[in-house]
Order: C-alpha cells, then sequence, then structure tokens
C-alpha cells in the first residue's frame, strides 16, 4: 500500500524553514559566487594569454670559452728530457712572457759536458782552417797545372826544333856521303887503270867511310830527337794528369770537409739552442693554474707538460652545445640569450625583453661535425648592442643559452610542444647550407 503524504500546517507550531541545515545547503552563498567570478577571470586571462606572441627559441648547454685558441688555457711542455732543478713560480702567480718558469738540467750522457757548446766551436775553426788549406793547396795545384802546360808548348818546340836541326844535318851527311861514294867510285876507276895510286885510292875510300859513318849518327840523332818530342808529351802529360789528379782529390777531399764543418755547424747550432731549452719561459702574459710535476730532481720526458698557464687578457666567448635536430635552424649572426652560473637571472625565453640577468649574444661559429655525441658545438660572442657581460666570470663557467628564433603565438607554441614538433621560421632566416652547390646543382 502506498503512503501518502499530506502537508502539514507549521504556522501554528512557530517553525522556521531556514532552521534546517538541509534548506540552509540550498541558499547560494556570496562567497561561492566569487569563486566563480575568480575562475572566470582566471579562465579569461588564459585565454587571451595563448594570443599573446611567444618568440621561439633553440637551447644550450656549454661553458665559457675564449674566442681565438691562443687565448685559452695552454699546458707549457719541457721541450727536451731533463731533470727539474728550480721552480721559479708558484700557482696563482701572474707572469708576463718570457718570465722564466722552470730551470732544468740535462740528463742525456751525450750533453753531460758543460764545455760542449765551446769544443763543437772549437772543431767547427779547426775544419774551417783545414777547409781553407785545402782551398790553397786546389789554387797551388791550378797554377801548378797551367805552368807545366805551359812548359809542355815551350818543351814541345825545343825538342821540334831540335828535330828540325838534325834533320838539316842529316841531309848535308846525306849530300856529303853521295859525294863522297861518287868520288870514290872515280878514283877506284882511276885506280883501276893506274892512273892514281894505292894511298890515294885508300884516302879515298877512308873519306867514304866517314861520310857513311857520319851519316848513320846524324840519322840516329834525328831519330833520337824524333823521340825526344814524342817523350816530352808523354813527361808533361804525365805531370799534368799527376797534378789534375791531386787537384781533384783535393776538391773531394774539400767536399767532404765542407760536409763535416756543415754538420758540426749544425750540431753547434742545436747545442746551443739546445741549452737555451735548459729554462722554460712563459710564453705569454698569464696566470699560473696548475703545476702538473712536482718537486725539485725530478725527470721529465721531452714534450711532457709542467704545468698550466691562463692568459690574462683573453677575448670571451661561449660554446653551446646543440641538438643535431635544432641546428638546420641556427646560422651565424643570430641573437642569443645567455644565464651564467652564479649570476643571479629571471628568465623568460619567449619573452626576452622581460628577463632579467640574461646577457645577449650573437652566433659566431657552428661546427660542421658533431662535436659531443648527437650535439653540435656553436660558439657565441658579446653582442656589441646589448650589455657587456659580467667581468667575474671566468673560463670553463656553466653557461645556459637559447637562440631566438621566429615570433608566434601562445597557443601555438603550447600545441607545437604537445606534438612535439620543430620550431618554424621565416624562409629567409633559415641557415645556408654547409656545402656550395656543384656545378649544374639548382
Amino acid at each position: 500500500m502506498r503512503k501518502v503524504l499530506l502537508p502539514v500546517d507549521r504556522s501554528d507550531v512557530g517553525f522556521e524553514p531556514e532552521s534546517l541545515y538541509s534548506a540552509r545547503l540550498l541558499n547560494t552563498s556570496t562567497s561561492h559566487r566569487a569563486f566563480v567570478r575568480w575562475v572566470l577571470g582566471i579562465l579569461g586571462v588564459l585565454v587571451v594569454g595563448l594570443f599573446l606572441p611567444w618568440q621561439q627559441n633553440v637551447r644550450g648547454d656549454g661553458e665559457v670559452t675564449a674566442l681565438r685558441p691562443q687565448d685559452r688555457p695552454q699546458v707549457v711542455p719541457a721541450l727536451i728530457a731533463g731533470r727539474i732543478e728550480a721552480w721559479n713560480v708558484s700557482e696563482g702567480q701572474y707572469v708576463t712572457a718570457g718570465t722564466p718558469l722552470v730551470q732544468i738540467s740535462e740528463v742525456k750522457e751525450k750533453f753531460l759536458d758543460p764545455a760542449l757548446v765551446e769544443r763543437l766551436e772549437q772543431q767547427v775553426d779547426g775544419k774551417s782552417a783545414s777547409l781553407d788549406g785545402k782551398a790553397a793547396k786546389v789554387r797551388a795545384l791550378d797554377t801548378l797545372i797551367a805552368a807545366l802546360e805551359r812548359n809542355r808548348v815551350l818543351g814541345g818546340g825545343k825538342a821540334r826544333n831540335k828535330v828540325q836541326l838534325y834533320e838539316a844535318a842529316l841531309a848535308a851527311a846525306v849530300l856529303d856521303s853521295a859525294v863522297e861514294q861518287a868520288r870514290f867510285e872515280r878514283r877506284a876507276r882511276l885506280f883501276a887503270e893506274g892512273l892514281n895510286t894505292r894511298t890515294e885510292f885508300e884516302a879515298n875510300q877512308l873519306r867514304v867511310q866517314q861520310a857513311n859513318a857520319k851519316l848513320v849518327e846524324k840519322r840516329q840523332e834525328y831519330e833520337s830527337a824524333r823521340l825526344d818530342v814524342e817523350s816530352v808529351e808523354v813527361e808533361y802529360a804525365e805531370k799534368i794528369a799527376k797534378a789534375r789528379a791531386d787537384r781533384d782529390a783535393t776538391r773531394s777531399e774539400i767536399g767532404e770537409a765542407r760536409a763535416e764543418v756543415a754538420k758540426l755547424q749544425s750540431e753547434h747550432a742545436s747545442m746551443r739552442i739546445r741549452s737555451g731549452m735548459y729554462r722554460i719561459d712563459a710564453p705569454q702574459d698569464g696566470y699560473i693554474v696548475q703545476a702538473l710535476m712536482a718537486g725539485v730532481g725530478e725527470t721529465v720526458r721531452e714534450g711532457e707538460a709542467l704545468l698550466t698557464i691562463a692568459p690574462a687578457r683573453p677575448e670571451q666567448a661561449v660554446v653551446l652545445y646543440v641538438k643535431a635536430m635544432d641546428v638546420p635552424l641556427l646560422k651565424p649572426g643570430r641573437k642569443v640569450r645567455l644565464i651564467f652560473d652564479g649570476w643571479p637571472a629571471l628568465q623568460f625565453s619567449g619573452w626576452p625583453s622581460v628577463s632579467v640577468g640574461t646577457f645577449g649574444g650573437v652566433i659566431r661559429v657552428i661546427d660542421a661535425v658533431e662535436t659531443k655525441q648527437g650535439k653540435f658545438r656553436v660558439v657565441v660572442t658579446p653582442d656589441s648592442a646589448d650589455q657587456p657581460w659580467p667581468a667575474q666570470v671566468r673560463m670553463g663557467s656553466g653557461v645556459h643559452g637559447w637562440t631566438m628564433l621566429d615570433t608566434v603565438r601562445l597557443w601555438f607554441e603550447i600545441w607545437r610542444q604537445v606534438n612535439g614538433f620543430p620550431p618554424s621560421i621565416r624562409p629567409e632566416d633559415a641557415a645556408p647550407g654547409l656545402y656550395p652547390p656543384t656545378d649544374g646543382a639548382k
């Protein structure tokens, strides 16, 4: 059976509905209406904020460095192997270029002689004097060869003149022999006919024999004179050949002596330079950062680092490491905002104009290959149109930076971040290609 609830008239008993808890909950309070208004106001601000301009950016972390390689911290090595004798500086000390840093001594047996430079110089002087003597000998041999050439000409002429003289005497002897032979033949006929005495016949026979003997003598003298001409040529040719051989041998010795002198001069110059390497000087103005070797008497190898020096006035720059997917969006000349470690800052990456404690920079260099795994090195220099970087920033300090890209609406940036899309840039702001186009490429 259904129960029917009848309305009750409570006016006669003095009962008020507002006194009930449920009834009070049905009433709308003023604090609730204020909360709703606050929520709607915040939502309106958020909606309006979605249409605010937002500058896209590419983030990267890095460190402070120097733009020029000579301004970066460098190690000072030992140019030669040796033993540390004395330290002339301490860590943290400011030094100027040429200041003595470390003194080392020789450890190689070949260079232990303290007077080695002077001894090498004496050897060079001795070899040079020997070289001068050999050169004088060559000049003397040249003079001797010239004299022998002249004597050969004179001796040959004299011998030829003698040949001509004996040739004339031989001709006269031939004629005398013929005359005496003809006279003898006539005397013999007269003697046979009895018209001449035996004494005259025998006298004519003797004169014929004497003429023939003289002819033989003159012929031998003539042949001997001819042989003298050849012997003079052979004698002087032998003397000249011997002088030339001595001259060539001396010239060869001069060449060897010059090579030895050059070798000794090279050793002397190298030793002089090596003696200057016993003292290691500061390569430039800077501060001694750290001594990599300790103590006195410790041996060092050639090229081993002794200490580190930081240049005094480096031209600062910042190295940022950017992901490979963001590198195509960058190009030299783009603006960068930087936050240095230890420097208070309030960052609004999308609104750089309201950021506090950030500093401006400009992209100077973008590496063509990755430096770290999946990241590329971007070198940033100070922006001359912005406030200067803090003087307290030191080399190696950490840096956080972001590169300014295109300006979009806030809602688009949120939508891009949610979907993981890359930033958008204008076509004219796109980074140029790394390599120039080849011939025929469009």
